[in-house]
C-alpha cells in the first residue's frame, strides 16, 4: 500500500494544474464589476484554434477580460512562477532552505535602478515605454554581478562568502537608494508604489518584456533539478558523483537572477514568494528537486494570481499594494520555519 506522502506526491502535480485554473479563472471574473464564470471560461475557448462558441458577454465585459483582467492574470502568472522557481533553486544551490530570490542584492539593485529612472524621468514626459522597469532589470544584474566579484564565486568555499557579500552589496545599495530619495522627496510616493509591488498597470507589453526571460530561465532551472538533488549531499560528495559542482550553482543562480530580475522589473519587489510556496511543496511532496522545482513553479503562480485577487477585491475600489498582502502571510511563515528550523536542530 502507497504511503500518505506517495499517495500526495502522486496527485499534486495534477492538483497543482486544478489550483491554477482555479485562480485564473476566479481572477478573470471576480473584480470592481463582476463577470458570469460561465461567460469568462466561454470567451476564453472561443479564442482557441477551432472553437467557435457564444460567450454571451457584452463588447464592454469582453474588453474587461482582454484589456484589463487577462494580461494581469497573465503576468501574475509569470512572475509568481518565476520568483517561487528561482526560490526553490537558491536553496537547492545553497543547500538553505531560508534563501531566496532577492539573496544575492536583486531587489536592493532592482530598487535604486527603478528610484534613478523615476527622478531622471521628466515631469511632464509621457511614453508607453517607461525606462522605470529597463533600469530595474539592469540595476538588479549589475547588483548581482557585484555581488560576485566581490564574493568570489569561482572559489570552492565561497558559497558562504556569496551570500555575504550580497547582504553588503544590498546594504550599500538600499543606502544609496535611500539617499536619492531624500534629495527627491517629490517621487518619494511613486518610489514606494513600485518597491511595495503591483500588477494593477499590467499590459501586454510588460508580458512581452518578461516572458522571454521566465522561459529562458525557467527551461534551465528544471534542466538542472536533478544535479540539484546530487548537490543535496555535499559538494565533495556530488563532485565524486561527476558533477561539475562551481559550474552547476553559477548556471543555477545566474538563471534564477535573470528571471528573477525581469520579474522583478515589471511588477516591482514582490517578497516571501520565494520562501513561502517551495517549502510548502517540500513538505507535500519531500526534499527532491526533480519534484519541488515544477510544482513551485506552478503553485506560485496560483499564489500570486491568488494574492492579487485579495489585493484588488479587499478595499475595493482601492487597492492594497500586492507586496503588503504577501508580507502579511510571509513573515508569519518565516518566523514559523525559522522557529521550525530551531526545534529540529
Amino acid at each position: 500500500m502507497p504511503t500518505g506522502r506517495a499517495r500526495a506526491t502522486r496527485w499534486a502535480g495534477p492538483a497543482a494544474l486544478v489550483v491554477l485554473l482555479a485562480a485564473v479563472l476566479s481572477a478573470m471574473a471576480v473584480g470592481p464589476i463582476d463577470l458570469p464564470l460561465a461567460g469568462v471560461v466561454r470567451e476564453l475557448l472561443d479564442h482557441l484554434p477551432l472553437v467557435d462558441v457564444d460567450s454571451g458577454l457584452s463588447a464592454r465585459q469582453a474588453s474587461i477580460v482582454w484589456e484589463l483582467r487577462a494580461p494581469r492574470v497573465v503576468l501574475g502568472v509569470l512572475v509568481g512562477g518565476m520568483l517561487a522557481l528561482a526560490g526553490a533553486s537558491y536553496q537547492g544551490a545553497f543547500r538553505n532552505p531560508l534563501a531566496d530570490p532577492y539573496l544575492l542584492g536583486v531587489a536592493a539593485g532592482a530598487g535604486l535602478g527603478a528610484t534613478i529612472a523615476i527622478v531622471a524621468r521628466p515631469p511632464s514626459s509621457v511614453s508607453a515605454l517607461s525606462p522605470v522597469p529597463v533600469a530595474a532589470f539592469l540595476g538588479a544584474l549589475a547588483a548581482v554581478t557585484l555581488t560576485y566579484l566581490v564574493g568570489g564565486a569561482g572559489l570552492r568555499s565561497s558559497v558562504t562568502r556569496l551570500v555575504l557579500s550580497g547582504v553588503a552589496i544590498a546594504s550599500f545599495l538600499t543606502a544609496a537608494q535611500t539617499y536619492i530619495q531624500q534629495q527627491n522627496s517629490e517621487v518619494l510616493r511613486e518610489v514606494y508604489a513600485w518597491i511595495l509591488g503591483r500588477l494593477n498597470t499590467a499590459s501586454w507589453n510588460d508580458v512581452a518584456i518578461v516572458l522571454p526571460y521566465v522561459v529562458v530561465s525557467s527551461i534551465v532551472l528544471l534542466l538542472a533539478r536533478r544535479r540539484l538533488d546530487v548537490l543535496a549531499v555535499g559538494d565533495e560528495e556530488a563532485a565524486t558523483l561527476g558533477v561539475r559542482v562551481d559550474r552547476t550553482r553559477l548556471v543555477v543562480v545566474a538563471a534564477a537572477t535573470l528571471g528573477t530580475a525581469a520579474a522583478v522589473a515589471v511588477s516591482g519587489l514582490i517578497g516571501f514568494v520565494g520562501i513561502i510556496v517551495p517549502h510548502t511543496v517540500r513538505l507535500v511532496v519531500g526534499g527532491s528537486y526533480r519534484r519541488i522545482l515544477p510544482l513551485s513553479a506552478v503553485l506560485g503562480a496560483s499564489f500570486l494570481v491568488l494574492t492579487d485577487l485579495l489585493a484588488r477585491t479587499v478595499q475595493q475600489p482601492a487597492e492594497l499594494p500586492i507586496g503588503v498582502i504577501t508580507a502579511f502571510i510571509g513573515a508569519p511563515f518565516f518566523l514559523l520555519v525559522l522557529r521550525t528550523r530551531a526545534a529540529s536542530a
